[in-house]
């Protein structure tokens, strides 16, 4: 994979979990400061980044991801984003290699 299309893949992966913020936040009934609180980001690009008025790192990405495959409910929601979570893993081990 050639750091171009690694790119868009991010990109992709980045724009795909954001679309799905407020219904994983909503599944755990947290508000957004105590989401922003366990990933160590402020409350306030929390919102930025729910509202999409700010676009998220690689590196927020994966702490959002990291907390909602480990709670049952969100990874549950998470298999039903079709092929979501194989590209992620797919990425992450690409990195890896």
């Amino acid at each position: 994979m050639r750091n171009i299309d690694k790119k868009r893949e991010k990109e992709k992966l980045i724009f795909e979990l954001t679309d799905f913020l407020p219904v994983l936040r909503a599944a755990l009934g947290i508000s957004q400061g105590e989401l922003a609180e366990k990933v160590g980001i402020s409350r306030q690009t929390y919102c930025a980044l729910e509202i999409k008025k700010r676009q998220m790192s690689w590196n927020t990405f994966l702490s959002l991801f990291l907390f909602f495959t480990s709670n049952a409910a969100t990874n549950q929601l998470l298999t039903t984003k079709g092929d979501f979570l194989d590209e992620v893993y797919e990425l992450m081990n690409y990195q890896h290699n």
